[in-house]
């Protein structure tokens, strides 16, 4: 693949990402997160596979390699457990406070990168980690409570495990989407995530909460779905291609449609320490492009 293609899928990445945290808040905002997690997942299943037969990879599933399905295995179960926690934190937490943290996972990246991978940490990467690591603690904010100290809540925990599990998603991607269509490896991590999630509902008994979910958060969930499935897909197809050091760290660039569009629609507001770090964690992306 061209270089300037895989570059345009992992942008094409960071835009649907973008959608995808706006349309899930709004849509779990009535709805249990785990539930509505298994839910979104379901909508992005259809969507993968229905790309696998559009380009007719599935005639090369009987060609993956025991070593490739483990990997996309182990990706799929670190994608479900980033997201359980997202969408959790999501739920605590503003999205404007809960993003940064799940985008920081690109500094841990660039570190597993080298020591997995073998991709070498350059100059322009170390000032880039550095900038957008100086840039998410500013975005990182302590909810002020009237009455009360400001203070961090559980929303933290669960975003930090989110970006966690999030970088150790795309080491293991990497490998595994190595030897398998970037479609098919796709579609086969999404089937491990939806029955981690469903998993998940059934642990903690939420399954009955389904008929008590409005036909709005059905909506926003389902269009959620769709925008994770269009950014796996970019993604992925990125990853395929490119150095996982740069494109992760370009799909983390959806931050800046996240605040756009949480200003624009949930009425969230960055202060300003919070837009010089928002300021310094694109600039960091920027540098890593070099």
């Amino acid at each position: 693949m061209n270089p300037i293609m895989w570059i345009l899928f992992a942008f094409g990445s960071a835009f649907f990402a973008g959608l995808t945290a706006i349309l899930a808040k709004i849509g779990i905002r009535s709805t249990d997160s785990n539930l509505a997690t298994a839910i979104r997942t379901v909508v992005v299943l259809l969507f993968s596979w229905l790309m696998v037969f559009t380009v007719g990879s599935q005639s090369t599933l009987s060609q993956i390699s025991g070593r490739t399905l483990l990997f996309l295995v182990l990706s799929g179960l670190a994608t479900g457990a980033s997201w359980l926690c997202y969408f959790k934190a999501m739920q605590l937490g503003d999205v404007n406070r809960v993003t940064p943290i799940d985008k920081s996972s690109t500094v841990l990246t660039i570190l597993l990168a080298f020591l997995v991978l073998g991709e070498a940490i350059t100059p322009f990467k170390a000032i880039g980690a550095v900038l957008i690591g100086i840039g998410t603690y500013l975005m990182i904010e302590k909810k002020q409570v009237v009455g009360q100290a400001p203070a961090y809540g559980a929303w933290l925990v669960y975003a930090l495990f989110s970006a966690l599990f999030a970088s150790l998603t795309a080491i293991l991607g990497k490998i595994g989407i190595e030897g398998v269509e970037s479609n098919l490896g796709t579609a086969i991590r999404t089937v491990v995530v939806l029955i981690m999630a469903w998993l998940v509902v059934f642990l903690y008994r939420k399954q009955g909460e389904i008929r008590n979910i409005d036909r709005t958060s059905w909506l926003f969930l389902t269009l959620s779905g769709f925008a994770t499935g269009g950014s796996w897909l970019c993604y992925y197809r990125a990853l395929q291609e490119g150095p996982a050091s740069i494109v992760v760290p370009i799909d983390k660039l959806s931050i800046v449609l996240t605040v756009a569009f949480s200003y624009a629609f949930l009425k969230e507001r960055l202060s300003g320490k919070g837009l010089i770090g928002l300021a310094l964690i694109v600039a960091g992306t920027l540098v890593l492009l070099l």
